[in-house]
């Protein structure tokens, strides 16, 4: 008698959102269970790993982009090549946020009307002092788009498996 091959399904998933918001923070935890102090901004990175969810093997191939303008042209493929999105914005910065429907439109735009799955993240929930945006602020964003949304930190790992 052989043994049971556990099935195994590929996910390609892209981290999107301006620089500094915590997007290789969050992956690099993700990936290594580790917190980079030492901040260097990406040219674009990927990482791959494999979890098990409800008896599958799920091989999460995650790419990390810059979220610099000066790379907005190597943006293009990884709207089109990813099977879905996780778009984060600093809890600690508005302006971030404000950035968040331009990012969810160029998804639209490169991907056509397919539904790519996206969720929102806001990182940094551990910064409470330094909070410049509101959860409602942040909610309502994600009701209108119809998407799913978390509050996370990098550093505490607080929801970071919940948003992968």
């Amino acid at each position: 008698m052989g043994t049971m091959q556990v099935p195994t399904i590929s996910v390609r998933m892209c981290m999107l959102g301006i620089g500094s918001v915590g997007k290789s923070a969050l992956t690099l935890q993700f990936m290594y269970e580790e917190f980079v102090e030492d901040y260097e901004p990406t040219k674009s990175s990927a990482y791959k790993r494999k979890v098990n969810i409800e008896d599958i093997c799920v091989e999460v191939d995650i790419t990390d982009t810059a979220g610099q303008e000066d790379y907005a042209g190597i943006n293009d493929p990884f709207y089109r090549n990813n099977d879905g999105f996780i778009v984060v914005f600093s809890l600690t910065d508005k302006e971030s946020l404000k950035a968040v429907p331009l990012i969810l439109e160029r998804i639209v735009q490169c991907r056509g009307d397919e539904q790519s799955p996206v969720v929102l993240v806001g990182n940094k929930v551990d910064l409470v002092d330094e909070r410049a945006v509101p959860a409602e602020s942040a909610i309502q964003l994600a009701q209108k788009w119809q998407i799913p949304y978390l509050e996370t930190s990098a550093r505490t790992r607080h929801n970071l498996e919940e948003s992968a």
